[in-house]
C-alpha cells in the first residue's frame, strides 16, 4: 500500500494507527496475568488502569498484595514470610476455612490456607458490581488428606477482584456436595493483615458497645466500653453482630481502611504486640507488630451449617480513602 505524504493521507494514518494502538491499551485495561511468584509459586497479577494492583498466589488463595495508584503497599506482608508449602504465608489475607483458630477438630485455621488451589474456568454466575474490576476466580476441592481429617464434600469457590476505583472485593461460596445426605458446619475468615503506620496512632471505630470474646481471657465475654478501639498492648478478640462497615482510621498516614462485609457476622481484632512478636512468632519480625493489624470479617460465634446441595456466600470489601477529623472522630457520612 503507498502512502501519499502530499496530500496529507500518511499523516492521518499515523494519526489513526496511535488511536489504534491505545484504543487497544485501554481495553488491556484492566489486566490478568499468571506470573511466578517467590520459590516459583504460582500467582495472578491483577492490574487496573491508574496502576492499581493485587496479586493472588494459587497456594492458599492467599491475597499477599493490594497496591494503591501511587504504588504503595497497603497490606502487610511480613518480611520473614515463608512461601514454602505446607508452611502457611504470614500476612496479606490468609483464609481461615473450615475452622478458625482451634474452634474445631483440624489443624488451627483450617487447611484451605495451605493447599493448592486451581483457577476456575467455569464459576458459576456472579454479577460485578463494575464492569471495570480485573478478577480471578479460583476454586478448591477437598484432598483425601482433607477428607481424613474433616470427612466433607464441598466446593469453595473465590472471586478476588480490584475495582475502578481500587476497592479489592473476596467473594467466597463454599457448596455442600456430599452425596450421603450429610450436612456440614464449619467457621470461617478473612485473616486481613492492614498495613499501618504505627499502631498506637491507630484506632477501630465501630465495634463500640458491642460484645467480645476475649481470647487473652479464656475467651471470657465482655462489652466494649471505649468510643473506639485503640492499641496499647496485646489485643485479641472475637466482636459478636457486628455491623456490616467497620473503620480503621490510621493518624499519622491520613488514611481509613473501610471494611465492608456481607454474610459475615462476626470481627476479629488482633495485635501480637512485642513479647508474642519476639518469642512466639517466628515468621514475623521483632518490630512487626508497630506495622500491622489484622481486622478480620468472619463467621465464628454461630458456625455457618450447609444441607447437601447448598451453598453459603461470604463477600469483603476493602476500600483506602483519605481521613477527615474532627475531635479524633471520623466522618460518618464520608465513609460509613
Amino acid at each position: 500500500m503507498k502512502i501519499r505524504s502530499e496530500s496529507g493521507v500518511e499523516t492521518r494514518i499515523v494519526v489513526l494507527l496511535l488511536v489504534s494502538v491505545l484504543s487497544m491499551a485501554t481495553e488491556r485495561c484492566p489486566s490478568f496475568e499468571i506470573a511466578k511468584g517467590i520459590n516459583g509459586l504460582d500467582k495472578i497479577v491483577l492490574r487496573e488502569c491508574r496502576s492499581r494492583s493485587a496479586e493472588v498466589y494459587l497456594y492458599g488463595g492467599h491475597v499477599t498484595s493490594w497496591k494503591n495508584e501511587n504504588g504503595e503497599e497497603l497490606l502487610y506482608l511480613s518480611s520473614k514470610a515463608i512461601f514454602k508449602p505446607p508452611k502457611p504465608i504470614r500476612g496479606g489475607i490468609p483464609l481461615c476455612f473450615p475452622q478458625f483458630s482451634n474452634y474445631g477438630p483440624v489443624e488451627s485455621h483450617g487447611f484451605a490456607r495451605n493447599r493448592i488451589w486451581e483457577l476456575d474456568a467455569n464459576p458459576p454466575p456472579l454479577p460485578s458490581n463494575s464492569s471495570s474490576d480485573a478478577f480471578v476466580d479460583l476454586i478448591l476441592r477437598p484432598t483425601e488428606d482433607d477428607l481424613k481429617m474433616w470427612p466433607n464434600n464441598f466446593e469453595f469457590r473465590m472471586r478476588v477482584a480490584l475495582g475502578s476505583e481500587g476497592e479489592l472485593t473476596l467473594t467466597s461460596r463454599v457448596r455442600n456436595t456430599n452425596s450421603d445426605g450429610k450436612p456440614f458446619s464449619f467457621t470461617f475468615a478473612y485473616h486481613t493483615y492492614f498495613s499501618v503506620s504505627d499502631i498506637s496512632e491507630v484506632r477501630v471505630e465501630g465495634l463500640e458497645t458491642l460484645d467480645y470474646l476475649d481470647k487473652l481471657r479464656n475467651r471470657e465475654r465482655f462489652t466494649e466500653q471505649g468510643d473506639a478501639i485503640t492499641f496499647e498492648s496485646e489485643i485479641d478478640r472475637i466482636y459478636l453482630s457486628t455491623p456490616t462497615k467497620i473503620a480503621i482510621l490510621d493518624h499519622d498516614k491520613k488514611r481509613t481502611f473501610v471494611v465492608r462485609k456481607e454474610g459475615l457476622a462476626d470481627a476479629v481484632v488482633w495485635n501480637p504486640w512485642d513479647k508474642k512478636s519476639k518469642k512466639k512468632i517466628s515468621d514475623m519480625g521483632d518490630e512487626d507488630y508497630k506495622h500491622m493489624l489484622c481486622v478480620e470479617a468472619a463467621a465464628i460465634e454461630r458456625p455457618i451449617t450447609l444441607k447437601p446441595g447448598e451453598e453459603w456466600k461470604g463477600r469483603l470489601e476493602l476500600s483506602a480513602v483519605p481521613s477527615s477529623y474532627s475531635s479524633g472522630q471520623l466522618d460518618p457520612k464520608k465513609v460509613l
